[in-house]
């Protein structure tokens, strides 16, 4: 599969089609048995995580992680890259690390307020709802300054008051110069925001296109019903004569209980 840049990319499929594993293992979190895979002309195959972050491509989880006792102030400035401060010869001269501290600390508060957690900014992460650490998250990830961000089911545990504004921020993050590839179980949310929308299954894709070619693909349907649908077309074609029957003998139904049925036309 490919990703073009500045676009927003849905990955979709059905339960243990790999698109979790497939996050893992671009991004250093697990190892593939095989294959390349490229990012903006260069090789990244099997980088490790924080080189896969460096080289700008970043990622979020399903179940946001946070520290806990950090504020969210300092949850979001601890994402940037390149920090003077963070080796030890630079960390012992202040001088050279306080003015860029204080950057990160400015550019920290815009994205926190960005993301609507202005007013949770001095407030421990712990103390945040399972919506307000996706907020975080996303606030975080585009503090690391990425080319491409991976969220893994990013609107996972969201409430309808904070889905809304989680979704206009994250398809603000093109125009920002951020491309997006994220995991959605939604298609009203993979329809709403997305530009292509990848399909896979078993491990591998099976269909990309627009939300609405890849929702009407025979392949995309199949995976999603667990069989063909000309196996579906078969079972119901050799159960129409069956159906045809049992209303020609007078056989009362209930469509909506399979146990309802009685052979002597009687309901239980």
């Amino acid at each position: 599969m490919e990703v073009e840049r500045g676009s927003v990319v849905a990955l979709i499929g059905p339960n243990g089609a790999g698109k979790t594993t497939f996050f893992n293992v671009l991004t250093g979190f697990e190892r593939a048995d095989g294959g390349t895979w490229r990012f903006e002309g260069h090789d990244v195959s099997g980088q490790a995580a924080y080189a896969a972050a460096r080289v700008g491509m970043v990622r979020t989880f399903q179940t946001a992680r946070v520290f806990p006792r950090l504020s969210v102030l300092d949850n979001i400035r601890l994402a940037a890259k390149d920090q003077k401060g963070e080796h030890l010869r630079s960390a012992l001269l202040p001088w050279v690390w306080r003015r860029q501290e204080a950057e990160l600390g400015e550019r920290a508060a815009e994205l926190g307020r960005w993301v609507g957690l202005g007013d949770k900014l001095e407030d421990r992460a712990g103390t945040l709802s399972g919506g307000q650490r996706k907020l975080l998250e996303l606030a975080r990830g585009v503090m690391a300054a990425p080319r491409l961000l991976m969220l893994d089911e990013p609107m996972a545990g969201v409430n309808p008051a904070l889905r809304q504004l989680l979704l206009d921020k994250i398809r603000e993050l093109p125009g920002e110069g951020i491309t997006v590839l994220f995991v959605e179980h939604d298609m009203d949310v993979v329809s709403a925001i997305s530009d292509v929308v990848v399909c896979m299954a078993e491990g591998r894709v099976i269909a990309s296109g627009t939300a609405g070619q890849v929702a009407s693909d025979p392949r995309v349907i199949d995976a999603y019903l667990g069989g063909s649908s000309g196996d579906l077309r078969d079972m119901a074609d050799e159960l129409a004569p069956v159906v045809d029957e049992l209303y020609a003998d007078g056989t009362d139904t209930d469509n909506t209980d399979p146990d309802s049925i009685d052979p002597n036309g009687a309901r239980p």
